[in-house]
């Protein structure tokens, strides 16, 4: 009885316990915001009578597939991109041979935490394995946990000297006394040459008429 039911206790935990993943995925720089990163997968192959023909991956959001190239891979293999991510293939490879490639992404987004590369293994045979499930699932897509963004460095400013101010030699301000003063003056002028010219007329008069009675007597 004892051994039925540690056996029976065997079978429930194999198979309570989800598979692991079997497409492994890292990075050169996995951290949100980083740019240039280089992602390394490898996709089991879990065929024992096929070998694997192309890989095909659903890209997280905020990775766009023209942001995905080509770095390394199979002999033979490319990536072509699609509408939802990218597809590598080439000649099949051997049967039971891993597929391990890798990509450069031109920027990771700057507020995410992980990223889940939905997976596709297709065999000669037609056959797919699918790892494009939840963490902790049978099926789980392969996941690239990342730290946090790195803060930008506050911006220095350098110290500036002041600035000299510019200076004007501006004219004296006239004011209004001035001004009156000068108008009195400017008006009074043809007054007093009119009053010199009356003078020398009279005392031009004044001579002659000295002289002339001079004469008379």
């Amino acid at each position: 009885m004892s051994v039925v039911l540690v056996a029976s206790a065997a079978v429930l935990a194999l198979t309570a316990a989800p598979a692991s993943a079997h497409v492994e995925v890292k990075a050169d720089k996995a951290q949100a915001g980083a740019t240039d990163v280089t992602i390394t997968f490898s996709a089991e192959a879990e065929n024992s009578k096929a070998g694997i023909a192309s890989v095909k991956v659903a890209l997280p959001a905020g990775i766009a597939p023209a942001d995905v190239s080509w770095v390394s891979g199979p002999t033979g293999w490319a990536l072509t991109a699609d509408a939802d991510g990218y597809t590598v293939t080439g000649p099949a490879l051997a049967t039971k041979k891993d597929a391990e490639y890798a990509v450069k992404v031109a920027k990771l987004p700057a507020d995410a935490t992980e990223l889940a590369f939905k997976t596709l293994v297709n065999y000669t045979d037609g056959k797919v394995d699918r790892w494009i499930d939840a963490a902790g699932t049978d099926n789980p897509a392969p996941v690239l946990k990342l730290a946090p963004a790195a803060t930008p460095a506050a911006p220095s400013v350098a110290p500036t000297s002041a600035q000299p101010v510019a200076t004007t030699n501006a004219a004296p301000a006239t004011t209004g006394a001035d001004a009156a003063n000068d108008e009195a003056d400017s008006s009074a002028t043809p007054w007093v040459v009119l009053a010199v010219v009356v003078v020398v007329g009279l005392a031009a008069v004044l001579f002659f008429r000295y002289r002339r009675r001079n004469r008379e007597s």
